[in-house]
């Protein structure tokens, strides 16, 4: 594993450093933590999204002509690594900016390029992806929700659910089923759905935390223009997959995220007392903090492997796979510990909320009983039965 960063990469980093320190202010940090759950937060997050997509920052690893910079993998390492550091939002179109606009760029049309993609990076639309469902989480081919093509228009009708920011949307990402008699994987297509459309409802999702970020969507009858198809029609599974493995430096902010929310804690700490002396001089405390600190270096290691295989040719995403499983462990443990230590203090803080939202890092993006099952067949060559 070789990271020496050349001095272009250094430039990018000061560069990035410097344009943090002059434009990202502390409302915004606020904003961020608020997430989607506050109107006023919100619109402070899409007007920095505005700031940071005109200043160029805001999906560096685009193409030039798209409103990126074109970043190299170690670019892309370190704008993760500084813009987590430095608390900076993700955007609110991460997921667009991550996932859903590579496939645009692959297999959009001029005119989808041209209209969605830069509105899309300074979040005058919002966009959300329809993938699961009530019964088609993890396994995404088991989707139900159909589209029957009547002249130039597909009819929709289905469920998604757990959709990031569905009730906000302006624009969806859809994975229907348009071949019913095809296997489940080869049946699949891959619609842009403009969620103004008649028929489409959005029903907020609030979780244990208090906050909406979620929805679940309803399509009845819903016809959508045949052009918004994206790639060819029942070859879906072919754009999501691209869609899922354009993130290529994205596993830094699994590491550097949760070295921030150690930091937090131990600050956290410094005025707390466990039987009677400052918990920052209590063994079982300094053991649990010591543990954390070791295993988030480790899953920085792991992290960092995974993008030097994609440089050097390897097999990035086994290791991705694992480093998932790792990160949802690490942040659940690290959650348990504040709550614990913190008591009466967590109850009414962040780590309150952090202890509820931790049991959906084990799910979310891949649940582990998934990512164990890669780990096995990709990294240890295990059968699958």
């Amino acid at each position: 594993m070789d990271f020496s960063y050349p001095a272009e990469v250094e430039h990018f980093r000061n560069e990035l450093r410097a344009w943090l320190s002059a434009n990202l202010t502390d409302d915004v940090v606020a904003a961020g933590r608020m997430g989607g759950r506050d109107d006023a937060a919100f619109e402070t997050l899409r007007a920095w999204n505005a700031t940071i997509a005109d200043a160029g920052w805001a999906a560096v690893s685009w193409p030039r002509e798209y409103g990126g910079r074109g970043a190299t993998v170690l670019e892309q390492l370190v704008y993760a690594e500084e813009t987590t550091r430095a608390r900076m939002p993700v955007p609110l179109n991460v997921i667009g900016i991550n996932n859903i606009a590579p496939a645009i760029m692959q297999y959009g049309t001029e005119e989808q390029k041209r209209t969605l993609l830069p509105r899309m990076v300074r979040a005058d639309d919002i966009w959300c992806q329809g993938m699961s469902e009530p019964e088609a989480g993890s396994d995404l081919a088991s989707l139900r929700t159909k589209a029957v093509r009547v002249g130039d228009h597909f009819v929709v009708n289905g469920q998604k659910i757990w959709t990031s920011l569905g009730h906000r949307a302006d624009w969806c990402q859809l994975y229907v089923r348009t071949d019913p008699e095809a296997p489940k994987h080869k049946g699949i297509s891959c619609l842009i759905v403009d969620m103004a459309l008649p028929g489409i409802q959005a029903r907020p999702l609030v979780t244990l935390t208090g906050e909406a970020d979620f929805a679940e969507l309803f399509f009845d009858d819903v016809r959508v223009p045949a052009d918004a198809l994206l790639g060819p029609q029942n070859q879906g599974w072919q754009v999501a997959t691209t869609t899922l493995s354009h993130e290529r430096a994205g596993a830094a902010r699994l590491y550097a995220g949760l070295q921030v929310q150690l930091e937090d804690l131990v600050a956290d700490l410094a005025g707390i007392a466990v039987n009677g002396r400052p918990a920052l001089q209590d063994p079982v405390t300094l053991r649990r903090l010591g543990e954390l600190a070791v295993r988030t270096k480790y899953l920085e290691v792991l992290c960092q492997r995974s993008i030097s295989a994609m440089l050097h040719g390897g097999d990035a995403f086994a290791s991705a796979s694992l480093a998932k499983t790792i990160w949802g462990e690490l942040g659940q443990d690290l959650a348990a510990l504040a709550f614990d230590v913190l008591g009466p203090v967590a109850a009414n803080g962040r780590w309150a909320e952090r202890r509820l939202a931790s049991r959906s890092l084990t799910i979310a993006g891949g649940t582990t009983q998934i990512n164990k099952n890669v780990t096995a067949q990709r990294v240890l060559g295990l059968p699958r039965k």
